[in-house]
């Protein structure tokens, strides 16, 4: 089950690589080419929601002591998904802004008086923006990363402690063992002691008994 949902994320991050790059085009196209990646990526983010859904199936499926872990890279993934979902209606609005905003600027009564280098200006802080969204896109996967990694070592430290407990118990358990070993040798000590007592007593007994015998014996 567990190499079911590890292939389903590896096709999840190749829709999820894609919808991120068609998104970034959209503020530079117009036209069909914007409604054509439009398409493509809602095309994406419904395959990417099925995908979810078929890893939710195989997380209910499998062992409880690895559930959680899967559990938790589901979430993320969800997360992410919810993400780029925002993302692009963020991109639909700001196509339709910017687009907005260059008809107001570039209209014929103002068009000639932008300079050049207004225009390169405009065109730079664009670039700005697309660059410290992809940083801002870089960083929120390296924090979903971080987190799946915090999720294993979690994992990974409540399976030592219920291997430590076990082991103290297996240990207790020999303590005690032993300690009804020692108990029961002790017990056939005393009683080797006592039985080696009695022995004694009956040998000096009869030794009393025939030197009575053998005096009477010679007294007749």
């Amino acid at each position: 089950m567990a190499s079911v949902f590890e292939s389903y994320e590896q096709q999840l991050a190749t829709i999820t690589a894609e919808i991120t790059a068609n998104t970034s085009k959209i503020p530079d196209s117009n036209g069909a080419e914007k409604k054509s990646l439009v398409k493509q990526i809602e095309r994406n983010i419904e395959e990417a929601n099925e995908l979810l859904e078929q890893m939710d199936l195989e997380v209910n499926q499998l062992q409880s002591s690895i559930r959680n872990k899967y559990q938790m890279r589901l979430k993320s993934y969800e997360t992410e998904m919810r993400r780029l979902e925002k993302d692009l209606e963020k991109a639909k609005v700001t196509y339709r802004d910017n687009a907005d905003s260059r008809d107001k600027l570039f209209s014929s009564d103002e068009r000639d008086e932008i300079s050049a280098d207004q225009r390169t200006r405009l065109l730079d802080n664009s670039e700005r923006l697309e660059r410290s969204n992809r940083k801002l896109q870089a960083g929120y996967r390296l924090a979903i990363e971080s987190e799946q990694i915090g999720a294993e070592v979690l994992d990974n430290l409540h399976s030592q402690r219920e291997t430590i407990q076990r082991t103290r118990l297996r240990i207790r358990e020999t303590d005690e063992d032993l300690g009804k070993s020692s108990r029961i040798l002790t017990a056939m000590m005393r009683r080797i002691l006592q039985n080696r007592a009695i022995l004694y007593a009956v040998v000096g007994v009869m030794f009393i008994v025939v030197v009575i015998t053998f005096y009477l014996s010679s007294s007749s």
